[in-house]
């Protein structure tokens, strides 16, 4: 690589493990470290396209991106551990649990009884973990 290449790499590098960290917080950063071992690689990519290159673009706020991948996951039907981090990352950037659930339930239009279900199963189990786990702060 020339230098610009490696500038501009390191630039989207930085740029999306800023916008990782905002938007997923621990989570993200456990995903990246638990690609170390097999594909570190990937684990660049991650960051650099997703976060570095399509998160930062400025079109969109953070909570529109992540009701966007919140309905696409669930739409998805079979990306069950990615939804519950982007329904974590929807609370994070300001969603609410009536916002992030009312856009699973509008899934069923469009994917079926069986995705939003499946998606509205995998919210309540975030939410009950936060409970969880601001219970236990207190």
């Amino acid at each position: 690589m020339d230098q610009n290449t490696n500038a501009r790499t390191g630039e989207r590098y930085q740029r999306g493990w800023e916008k990782l960290k905002e938007v997923d917080g621990e989570a993200g950063e456990k995903i990246i470290a638990s690609l170390a071992d097999i594909a570190p690689d990937f684990a660049r990519y991650l960051i650099e396209f997703p976060f570095g290159d399509i998160y930062s673009r400025p079109q969109l706020d953070l909570q529109s991106r992540e009701i966007a991948v919140v309905a696409a996951l669930t739409a998805m039907g079979n990306a069950t551990p990615q939804l519950k981090v982007h329904i974590q990352a929807a609370l994070n950037v300001g969603c609410t649990r009536e916002e992030v659930t009312e856009v699973i339930m509008q899934m069923a239009v469009y994917a079926g009884f069986p995705a939003a279900l499946n998606g509205l199963f995998a919210a309540k189990e975030v939410f009950a973990a936060l409970d969880t786990t601001t219970a236990a702060a207190c």
